[in-house]
């Protein structure tokens, strides 16, 4: 079991926030402030040069996974967290939560936790972590071809090809 660490900044609706939901059970422990942001751990970046793979497994398994719950229109605002840890990025991705159901990349923080427990190969924590929210099963579902592709290969360089590649797939014939 890989430690999961929330950092909220207090954003979103309390009665929606899946990060206060993911602490409340347990399957997460929130950060008072960002010194307390852990040696080593993986932080869930958008902006991160890296995509979250299985090469991070280790990492994630030693030192945790770390998602920073802000809103999506203060995600410019990201805030800067200690140098040791490992920036990464998640692949594409649709959400299935009620706010955003369907949209690409604009996953609530249970959703991106999951994901990248997922990746790595923490499948059964992913599904615990999700198994709270009346839509999680619903992620899963939605994303299970991509999740099983990015959780199949080692690096971030190809779970990025994978991404690109069915991002650019084309139509079925006669549909536009």
């Amino acid at each position: 079991m890989s430690t999961v660490y929330v950092y909220d900044e207090r954003d979103c609706d309390p009665k929606k926030c899946t990060s206060r939901k993911m602490v409340k059970f347990q399957l997460a422990k929130e950060l008072p402030n960002l010194k307390a942001v852990p040696y080593g751990v993986v932080v869930l970046d958008p902006f991160a040069q890296k995509a979250v793979s299985r090469e991070d497994s280790e990492r994630v398994k030693a030192h945790g996974v770390l998602v920073m719950d802000l809103s999506w229109e203060n995600i410019e605002h990201f805030p800067t967290v200690r140098r040791d840890a490992a920036h990464r990025a998640l692949p594409y991705l649709l959400a299935a939560n009620p706010v955003n159901w369907g949209k690409p990349m604009r996953l609530t923080s249970a959703e991106a936790v999951a994901a990248t427990l997922y990746i790595v190969g923490e499948k059964e924590q992913a599904h615990q972590v999700l198994a709270k929210f009346n839509w999680g099963e619903q992620f899963l579902i939605l994303n299970q071809e991509l999740l099983e592709r990015y959780s199949s290969v080692e690096t971030s360089q190809e779970v990025v090809a994978i991404q690109w590649d069915y991002c650019e797939r084309p139509e079925p014939d006669g549909q536009e």
